[in-house]
């Protein structure tokens, strides 16, 4: 899937975006608005970015888990070439160690990134200090139609970029719990 940015100075004309998508055919796990006016996008009842992804966690933490994982590997090897693992110990101390130093690693980077916005997020980040809005659409290829008749409807919508956006199966699994949760009483 593609990732689409769209920035709007106007959340109810974000909502009406939102609706006339969704009525196209594009589900609503595949919109999103970010915007620093929280209660505004709640009060519309529009789907917004969750916090944790607001952040750049999860893109810390995989890359200190690789770091980690690397320093891990400098742990066994020591145990390893130091002849330490031949000893009555073995290799317990040094693979209970690598396992530390792993998840210390990861879960630093988790500290880390919650203190930064969202590595995609960080471009757009003066255009939301400023009162501006996203809308961020991810869409297959084949979904490319709807998007571009539904957004020339609206020429104030200002086209900010692509990326890689979710996966699909991520997006079909939210559509499922969501149609679970709908009929549940």
């Amino acid at each position: 899937m593609k990732r689409y940015f769209f920035l709007a100075d106007n959340l109810d004309k974000l909502e009406t975006v939102e609706h006339d998508l969704e009525a196209n055919g594009i589900s609503t796990p595949q919109i999103h608005i970010l915007s620093n006016d929280d209660r505004g996008v709640t009060l519309r009842k529009l789907n917004d970015v969750e916090a944790v992804l607001r952040k750049d966690v999860v893109h810390s933490m995989e890359r200190s888990a690789l770091m980690g994982a690397a320093a891990a590997a400098v742990v066994l090897a020591v145990g390893y070439y130091s002849g330490a693992t031949e000893t009555a110990a073995g290799w317990t101390p040094f693979v209970f160690l690598a396992i530390v130093v792993l998840g210390f690693f990861t879960w630093e980077g988790g500290l880390f990134g919650i203190q930064e916005p969202h590595h995609e997020f960080k471009r757009f980040q003066k255009d939301l200090d400023s009162g501006r809005h996203l809308l961020i659409i991810d869409i297959n290829e084949k979904d490319h139609g709807i998007l571009n008749r539904v957004t020339a409807h609206y020429p104030k919508l200002e086209f900010s970029g692509t990326c890689n956006g979710a996966p699909q199966w991520y997006i079909t699994m939210q559509n499922k719990w969501r149609n679970f949760v709908e009929v549940m009483p």
